[in-house]
């Protein structure tokens, strides 16, 4: 186990979510929480019928956004969080059910118990600036 301080420097998040495989096994969880949740079905009727590119992007953006290679970048383009949601109707309740999956996924995966914790917390700062109301 790393220490909570090692999280967020160099690759640590990355490894310690296990690589893009094991990224990519918590954006199809995180998916899964979203398709099964009624608290999400409005944040899930914001994504096309087919999850299979936003379980791409999802893993990608996590990818070099936890220390990994620029995934996301090499495929998509840069990102802009708010930027990339600003057409969305995003308040308070769906910032909160898209951490809800989150903290289901993240509960499926096998990380260490200090990892998912600091995820989380780190995850709620781009979910906040995803909001695009109050």
């Amino acid at each position: 186990m790393l220490l909570p301080s090692a999280y967020g420097q160099g690759d640590t998040s990355f490894q310690a979510a296990g690589g893009e495989a094991g990224l990519r096994r918590l954006a199809e969880a995180f998916y899964a929480a979203m398709e099964r949740r009624p608290d999400a079905a409005l944040i899930r009727a914001m994504h096309p019928d087919n999850l299979d590119e936003s379980t791409d992007k999802l893993a990608r953006f996590l990818c070099g956004w936890l220390g990994g290679p620029p995934r996301y970048r090499e495929k998509y383009g840069p990102i802009s969080i708010p930027r990339a949601h600003a057409h969305l109707d995003i308040g308070p309740a769906e910032r909160d059910a898209w951490l809800a999956c989150m903290a289901e996924a993240l509960a499926t995966q096998d990380y260490a118990d200090d990892f998912k914790a600091y995820l989380l917390r780190a995850l709620a700062v781009p979910a906040e600036r995803c909001r695009t109301r109050d």
